[in-house]
């Protein structure tokens, strides 16, 4: 059925193009002494126009619909750059300057309201980072954000799955807080998310709840992230990497025109290994030695200037020999740094498969998207792993059930209709529908052995099963629009309905070292339904062309569930927890002065949460128990600065406070009640701060070599671990450098990270086990593309 609708719309769309007045784009694109510029990118936002200039500079665009566009310029060497540019009905042509990079800012476009537009006239506080920046920053992994978004935390206990909060609104389940989308498709949950950046356009931090557009589960946020498109010209990328602890990166990528102006292929992958911060001295042995592979493939077809079908497959592999390497206590991971000692030692497999096709059209009337998805992880432990984190043979976890189990399959499907890019119309606007379907069953031993006695079990070699079903759906259809009541002053308005469906079997086992198991709780179900809404308000008045006011409210809105069983018998299973609800009030100020030299962004925010959904982490069973325990006020404030003050030289600094605390916080401890009023919510640190120092010395014009020099200064305040607070990290500061030479296709750098090797807390349960942040770490990295 739903392929049958999406076939009808497409004979629609085609059906409704033929009669359109279409014209041809033509364009230049030069430096400011008129040179041209060769591989400059070329792109008509909001349709599927991309192009690159030839040797002479020269890009064109065939059969455009008449109507006002943007057009955004970009080339290696050159600030990217937006132009408006108006359709008339004759064929026309436009002469394009760019400046060198060093002497003016990027005009950043992000697609934070579903569409593309200039980043500076978004209601909102974005944090983008381009192409250019990703690859200074040294960004390889999503937890590389926090501090440069601000306010934003983020980290874990080294099994490759990240606790990610934004002003206060934190991860505490397998349900984020922080939704993360892949050209425009979610990563549904922690399983079937995937933290590696490989081969990125940009990666936009939207904070604050983005309930409206995104939905379930981004209350306090959304990550973008936004792969590189083709063209007609071949292209490819290559790296190596090489640092301490055994570590080493290979980087390569192809994108090519099967067919020209139809067809383009583009295949790129990355392998990574080192051997590990960590030394278990159980057995003197590298503990954390892991290496994973990603590849991201995609065939993309222009069946007209106006449709493009694209089908994108990833897979991600990952092997880790030591998914966790905590210590007991936060005293002794400070004590002993980098060190385990753990009895029981495996290798995690996690294996991610993940398929979408995306349809888009552009028309004079509407633009159409629609975006499927399938994602499949499959994560388990190939022996019994350590759940007691010593050298005790005191218990250990077993997931290892074959294929069947713990194998994770999710089904996503969006229709998204828009306004046209050309329209000229004051109303913008967008809507859609949303469903998914989510399949989780997992099986979990918790295996006491020969010293059970020392974490209070009367009866050792045994083995306690839980077994989890998960069967979920939802269904939404949201709206939102934009209209400009005059020249200056625009008002947007949004409203998105959630439906969703869980289900959830459980059945327990009890079962002897070398006997069958036995049952101990029978096959049982239980069901949930859970709706909301979450509307959006925002007021947008332009002071100038350069700067901009704005006000907004909006609502987040995480999801319900039910709770799974495990060997703890104080925690029922099969208890319904309430969505999470969020209000968001948020006001602030975007610039842009001197010629696009200096960029200034400030936000104030404030966020109340209702039913806050907090979580019990189980033992040592690995589940985590959630729920309605308390309300939660967060408010704080947020600046963005960059400039280029004089030639060579580029500042980048963000700085953001939270003030995040439960106003009622009632949870259960130890069979008594613990009311934690006033406790400082987990994993947020008071004051994120970044301060990045760049150097740019061109040895000839922008596009010939470069000397370029980079400090770096991360700042991050006190926070806690545990809702007792009782597990503290206070503030630390965190210095980084990056010293090479860049050409237009080749790249050499020297960089440290860590550079004082300070050593701190960066991850903890609430029962004490404590992850390390990284150590120092050093090495080498060279590039090449084409």
């Amino acid at each position: 059925m739903k392929i049958t609708f999406t076939f009808l719309l497409l004979a629609f769309i085609a059906t409704s193009a033929k009669s359109q007045a279409l014209i041809n784009l033509s364009g230049s694109v030069s430096d400011k002494q008129n040179h041209p510029i060769a591989g400059a990118a070329a792109h008509l936002l909001n349709t599927n126009y991309y192009s690159l200039s030839d040797k002479d500079g020269k890009f064109s665009f065939k059969q455009i619909t008449k109507g006002s566009y943007i057009l955004h310029v970009n080339a290696v060497g050159y600030a990217d750059k937006n132009y408006s540019v108006n359709l008339t009905g004759q064929n026309q042509a436009v002469t394009i300057q760019l400046s060198p990079f060093n002497m003016q800012l990027d005009e950043v476009t992000v697609t934070a309201q579903n569409f593309e537009q200039d980043e500076q006239v978004v209601p909102s506080a974005i944090t983008t980072l381009t192409a250019k920046q990703v690859r200074d920053y040294g960004l390889r992994d999503l937890k590389d954000l926090t501090a440069i978004a601000p306010n934003l935390y983020s980290a874990g206990p080294g099994d490759n799955r990240t606790v990610t909060g934004i002003r206060g609104i934190v991860t505490t389940s397998y349900d984020p807080a922080v939704a993360t989308y892949v050209d425009g498709v979610n990563q549904y949950n922690l399983d079937t998310y995937i933290p590696q950046l490989l081969d990125v356009e940009r990666v936009e931090v939207l904070s604050g709840p983005q309930g409206t557009l995104y939905g379930r589960n981004a209350t306090g946020g959304v990550i973008n992230i936004i792969t590189k498109q083709p063209s007609n010209t071949l292209s490819g990328f290559a790296g190596l990497d090489f640092g301490n602890y055994g570590a080493q990166r290979y980087t390569l990528g192809i994108k090519a025109p099967l067919i020209n102006d139809k067809l383009y292929l583009g295949i790129a992958g990355v392998y990574s290994a080192f051997n590990g911060f960590y030394t278990n001295t159980y057995n003197n042995s590298h503990f954390d030695k892991q290496h994973f592979f990603l590849g991201n493939y995609f065939l993309k077809f222009l069946a007209s200037s106006r449709l493009a079908l694209t089908l994108n497959v990833k897979n991600y592999n990952n092997r880790n020999n030591g998914a966790f390497p905590l210590a007991g206590t936060p005293a002794d991971a400070l004590a002993n740094p980098y060190q385990v000692n753990q009895d029981a030692t495996t290798k995690m497999v996690d294996n991610t498969f993940y398929t979408s096709l995306a349809v888009n059209y552009t028309g004079r009337n509407f633009n159409f998207t629609s975006l499927s998805s399938y994602q499949v992880n499959n994560r388990y432990y190939t022996t019994p792993i350590d759940g007691d984190f010593s050298p005790l043979d005191a218990v250990s976890v077993v997931n290892n059930y074959g294929a069947d189990w713990n194998k994770v399959k999710t089904g996503i499907q969006e229709f998204r209709f828009s306004s046209p890019a050309s329209s000229t119309s004051k109303l913008k606007w967008t809507g859609g529908v949303y469903g998914f379907y989510h399949y989780a069953p997992n099986r979990v031993g918790t295996h006491y052995g020969a010293d059970a006695a020392a974490v209070g079990s009367p009866v050792s070699d045994f083995t306690s099963i839980n077994t989890n079903t998960d069967r979920n759906f939802g269904l939404a259809a949201y709206a939102q629009a934009t209209y400009s009541l005059n020249a200056n002053l625009d008002i947007t308005a949004g409203l998105r309905y959630d439906y969703e469906h869980k289900k959830e079997n459980v059945l327990g086992e009890y079962q002897p070292n070398g006997q069958s198991s036995i049952i101990i709780r029978p096959d049982t179900a239980a069901k949930a339904n859970f709706k909301a809404f979450s509307p959006k308000v925002n007021i947008a008045y332009r002071l100038s062309a350069s700067n901009n006011l704005y006000a907004g409210y909006s609502r987040g809105f995480r999801a319900g569930g039910i709770t799974e069983l495990s060997s703890d018998p104080s925690q029922p299973p099969l208890y319904t927890f309430n969505p999470e609800y969020s209000n968001n009030f948020e006001i602030g100020s975007k610039n842009t002065f001197f010629n696009n030299m200096l960029r200034l962004n400030v936000a104030a925010f404030y966020i109340h949460v209702n039913n806050a959904q907090v979580p019990t982490l189980i033992l040592p069973d690995a589940i985590t128990v959630t729920k309605n325990a308390g309300r939660l006020n967060s408010k704080g404030a947020e600046l963005r600065l960059n400039a280029t003050p004089v030639k060579w030289i580029a500042f980048d600094y963000n700085f953001g406070y939270t003030h995040a605390r439960y106003t009622d916080l009632v949870i259960g401890d130890n069979g008594a009640v613990a009311d934690l009023k006033g406790n400082h919510q987990i994993y947020t640190p008071n004051i994120t701060s970044m301060l990045a120092a760049q150097y740019n010395y061109a040895l000839g014009g922008p596009q010939m070599a470069r000397l370029i020099a980079r400090a770096e200064w991360r700042y991050l305040g006190d926070q806690y671990f545990d809702l007792a607070n009782q597990i503290e990290q206070k503030a630390y500061s965190k210095f980084n450098g990056r010293i090479g030479l860049e050409t237009k296709n080749f790249s050499l750098f020297l960089w440290e990270s860590n550079i004082a090797n300070k050593k701190v807390i960066d991850y903890a349960y609430d029962f004490g086990a404590s992850h390390l942040a990284n150590p120092r770490t050093y090495g080498v990295s060279l590039s090449t593309n084409f």
